[in-house]
């Protein structure tokens, strides 16, 4: 039997209530709580430091044609996660809790709650048994995985109309 293996972080930078760290094993970086968190708690606020017509990887769309790039920076390593702990909520502009969260756990949101067609698709591998496989924004979700997340004001808008145009 192999022994698992523990992934290795190098602290990149301190923002007081998190911590950006890079994943020594794939070199990506991830932000971690220094703090737990109880479910609906806000985690941080944000605001739009640019805002571009296309969307980027780097970016939430918060309306048609209308993407946003958070500031502060930082949050941006928010990574994705079928198995979200946080959400973006652009109404209100706070990154809040979905659930309880622990001291240094890692924070993920589910990229298709503020992206309705992303620009760079890509293959998820979280190994969770909600995993979706391929995230490529709400607008390829199926009625059984839209159940089963929440999404932005905006998005939630774009679905309803999606399924009304099923329906009619």
């Amino acid at each position: 039997m192999t022994a698992p293996t523990l992934t290795s972080y190098k602290l990149v930078a301190d923002h007081g209530f998190a911590e950006t760290r890079l994943n020594e094993s794939n070199q990506q970086l991830c932000f971690f709580t220094k703090r737990a968190f109880k479910k609906g708690e806000e985690i941080a606020s944000f605001s739009s430091g640019s805002i571009s017509r296309t969307p980027s990887y780097l970016t939430v769309q918060v309306g048609t044609n209308k993407h946003i790039m958070l500031q502060p920076s930082y949050l941006q390593y928010i990574n994705h996660s079928c198995e979200p702990n946080c959400f973006f909520d652009t109404t209100t502009m706070k990154v809040v809790a979905l659930r309880s969260i622990a001291e240094e756990e890692e924070l993920g949101f589910f990229y298709p709650s503020t992206e309705w067609e992303m620009n760079q698709p890509f293959q998820c591998f979280c190994g969770k048994p909600s995993c979706i496989g391929e995230i490529k924004g709400a607008s390829f979700l199926n009625r059984e995985q839209v159940a089963h997340y929440r999404f932005t004001d905006y998005i939630l808008q774009r679905l309803t109309r999606k399924a009304r145009k099923k329906v009619a």
